[in-house]
């Protein structure tokens, strides 16, 4: 077996399996689950229908590049949601089987593990994939906290010149999970300077771009950020979307890659072998879906909604602030964050997500301590119900207002 697999380390939820063993909640409480990041609206129909209207496609092996139509649609929404230069659909766009295995499979193909000690940089707090996959490329993870001291800003300057030169790849999350940072036109800047001069590629993960809180104001893009700077070619610049969370579609496993039309192409050349095409019911649904803002924009609102609802309820107990874009709360807590999450389910049948399940230790700190991960994915009702039960918790057993 390969023996890197030895350094992964069990998945956040396996870990709150296991953190909860034992613990028996209230039987009369309906459990409520606040801790994955499975949106829970309902799928539109229009989305279902079209999967279901196109099954004949399962007799015909999908091509790995994608159809044309897919391609076109995709390049079609980047170019108006960015107010870019019309995205290349042959090119610079290239539909994938959810962000998620493509995050993982696009370090496989660009870490060149015969240098000289790879580093892939990561987030600090971060999603799991990001580090699985530099180590099975052959590369060492390494963190930059994210900490609201410095408004979850990214500490490049963390690393010093000599670890910067060993960096390949890069990992950024914008809108960030779990701390739903959004950054901008000057954040972006520095990271390509840092791109240029280091050499390594960026992999922006922009899952959470489509649920914000201002109709006017959508979270800047980093192909948007590469226009603005005069990077129309987008050198060393991969952005990853998905649908699961536009359009409440987890199980589709349906995205999208786009950037650098080099890269891109080497990068379909692994994915050639990798076996991963997307079949041709879920591209027909995918294209549908990429075609309509309406429940897009209803889905937003739905969140919206949400936040509104539960800031009052839970500040007085946890304090929280509303995140750039997402749908999580990042709220300290009054304990460390793993017995908060267990003692709260083992009083209220509420389920969060400790912060440092989704964090590791980098220069002596440890982002994620002190933190819960709130996912307003449940119904309305739910998160309500939800949110007083943990304000209550926290009254009775901290003593807070």
């Amino acid at each position: 077996m390969n023996p890197r697999l030895d350094l992964l380390q069990p998945y956040p939820f396996e870990r709150l399996r296991q953190l909860f063993a034992g613990v028996e909640p209230p039987a009369g409480l309906r459990p409520v689950r606040l801790s994955i990041g499975e949106p829970q609206h309902a799928t539109p129909a229009f989305i279902q229908e079209a999967l279901v209207m196109n099954l004949r496609g399962l007799s015909a092996y999908p091509t790995t590049a994608g159809g044309d139509a897919l391609r076109e649609t995709i390049a079609a929404w980047l170019t108006q949601r960015y107010a870019l230069t019309p995205i290349d659909p042959a090119h610079e766009v290239l539909p994938v089987c959810g962000s998620r295995e493509a995050l993982f499979a696009f370090a496989q193909a660009v870490v060149d593990a015969s240098a000289a000690k790879p580093l892939v940089v990561c987030p600090n707090p971060f999603y799991q994939i990001y580090e699985g996959a530099a180590l099975l490329s052959g590369a060492e993870p390494v963190f930059l906290n994210q900490l609201p001291e410095n408004d979850f800003g990214l500490d490049l300057d963390s690393l010093s010149a000599a670890e910067w030169s060993r960096v390949q790849l890069m990992f950024v999350c914008s809108p960030g999970n779990p701390t739903g940072k959004v950054l901008q036109l000057e954040d972006w800047k520095r990271l390509f300077e840092y791109a240029d001069r280091y050499g390594f590629v960026i992999a922006a993960d922009e899952c959470y771009s489509e649920i914000y809180f201002d109709e006017g104001k959508p979270p800047l893009g980093a192909l948007e950020a590469a226009k603005a700077l005069g990077r129309t070619g987008y050198e060393r610049l991969v952005v990853f979307s998905s649908l699961s969370k536009r359009s409440n579609v987890p199980g589709l496993r349906s995205g999208f890659v786009a950037g650098d039309r080099a890269v891109l192409k080497q990068f379909l050349l692994y994915r050639t072998y990798h076996g991963c095409a997307m079949s041709l019911p879920v591209q027909a649904a995918s294209v549908a879906a990429w075609r309509d803002e309406t429940h897009v924009r209803d889905n937003r609102t739905l969140y919206r909604e949400k936040f509104a609802a539960l800031k009052p309820v839970l500040d007085p107990a946890l304090p929280v602030q509303l995140p750039d874009a997402g749908f999580y709360f990042w709220a300290r807590t009054p304990i460390d964050d793993r017995e908060f999450a267990r003692e709260l389910f083992a009083a209220t049948h509420v389920t969060v997500l400790p912060g440092q399940f989704l964090s590791r230790e980098s220069r002596g700190v440890n982002p994620g301590a002190g933190f819960v991960r709130i996912a307003l994915v449940a119904s309305h009702e739910e998160c309500i119900e939800a949110a007083q039960r943990i304000a209550s918790f926290v009254a009775r057993r901290f003593g807070a207002a």
